[in-house]
């Protein structure tokens, strides 16, 4: 092989994934994913993001969550993990955004909001005006979700996205039948971008056996006797692979199973067994792959934990850097104050302050100005 392309390796770890959930309202998403995080991470290695208006952690008992308000509040949140993973978040594996719905809401707010800083002139009012419209707004409300998932991920933490459901009027186009089928009640741009960037993509619903009984009366008119529907059976269940496309279900991964009831331990072997029918096809043994990935980890975390470091170098030089700006802003009238911290600049080898690159330096630089 050339200088580029490398040979993949599925992760063995089902958290290694983005996965998401649909469903309807109240039917045991959040409850279900909470379980699937506990038995997989356990109690420090997840995080629930209720968003905007969201409050399903409210009725379950010792769920980890955290109140997202705003946009501000969920970069504020991200970035902490990201600059602090491997000490304050040593544990944490996976981000939960519940619900998806209620972060584009503040997802198309944070969209509007820097159209509008950018554009005094020009202010929207709508997400459907800002950037120029024809959409363009919501592709910017699409990048800045994805982009913090993407940073998130590079830390080594994966995202759970949990959604809601609408029944949508499909046409075929080669018959031109129209049916019905199950999918995400967003747009489909956000659906659509939230598809590219999943791994397992499951859809929980109630599936009804529904039968006829007989009400021992007659119409009046037609003297046929009346029944009535009644649901005999109710079961929850998730569906990962609708052949018949009556349910926007699917996976990267091609032996997933199609069904399963809405249940944790079934939720987790259901992915674990996808997983593993690829990782066969490696032929390496499972303990093999798992001590290879284990190395491959404990690798990673170090190069995580290094860029923490250089992150947080760059971060208080960045702050020293602009305090000596700012110092030279305001008192550039005055050359009794700005020439020995130029003189000063040019001792430790630069031209002038800004190029100043080590922390040490700064400290030197900022000391004679106290």
């Amino acid at each position: 092989m050339g200088k580029y392309g490398k040979k993949n390796h599925v992760k063995l770890d089902p958290l290694a994934y983005n996965l998401c959930l649909l469903g309807e309202s109240k039917v045991g998403k959040t409850t279900l994913i909470k379980e699937v995080c506990e038995k997989l991470a356990g109690d420090d290695g997840y995080l629930f993001l209720e968003c905007f208006h969201e409050a399903g952690a409210d009725a379950i008992e010792g769920i980890n969550y955290e109140d997202v308000p705003d946009w501000e509040y969920f970069e504020e949140i991200c970035e902490d993990i990201i600059d602090n993973k491997t000490k304050d978040y040593a544990e944490l594996k996976t981000v939960v955004i519940d619900t998806y719905d209620q972060l584009i809401t503040l997802a198309e707010q944070e969209s509007i909001r820097l159209w509008n800083r950018d554009n005094p002139d020009k202010r929207a009012d709508s997400i459907n005006a800002a950037w120029g419209g024809f959409g363009k707004g919501e592709k910017k409300a699409i990048e800045l979700m994805f982009n913090k998932f993407a940073e998130l991920r590079r830390v080594g933490v994966a995202t759970i996205i949990i959604g809601h459901v609408k029944t949508k009027d499909v046409t075929d186009v080669v018959s031109g039948e129209t049916y019905q089928t199950l999918t995400s009640d967003q747009q489909q741009n956000y659906f659509n971008a939230l598809k590219k960037n999943l791994h397992f993509l499951g859809l929980a619903y109630i599936d009804r056996t529904i039968i006829k009984e007989k009400t021992g009366k007659k119409n009046i008119v037609t003297k046929k006797e009346e029944t009535v529907s009644k649901v005999q059976e109710e079961t929850r269940k998730i569906k990962f692979r609708d052949d018949n496309f009556c349910v926007d279900s699917g996976s990267r991964f091609a032996e997933i199973v199609s069904e399963i009831d809405l249940n944790a331990d079934q939720f987790i072997k259901a992915i674990t067994d996808a997983i593993k029918a690829e990782q066969s096809k490696s032929g390496k043994t499972l303990e093999q792959t798992k001590e290879e990935q284990a190395k491959e980890e404990a690798d990673k975390i170090k190069s995580i934990a290094k860029a923490e470091e250089d992150n947080k170098s760059k971060k208080a030089l960045n702050e020293k850097i602009a305090m000596i700006t700012e110092y030279i802003k305001e008192n550039k009238s005055d050359m009794s104050l700005i020439k020995p911290i130029l003189e000063l600049s040019k001792e430790l080898g630069y031209s002038k302050p800004t190029d100043i690159t080590d922390v040490d330096d700064a400290d030197k630089v900022l000391e004679l100005i106290k």
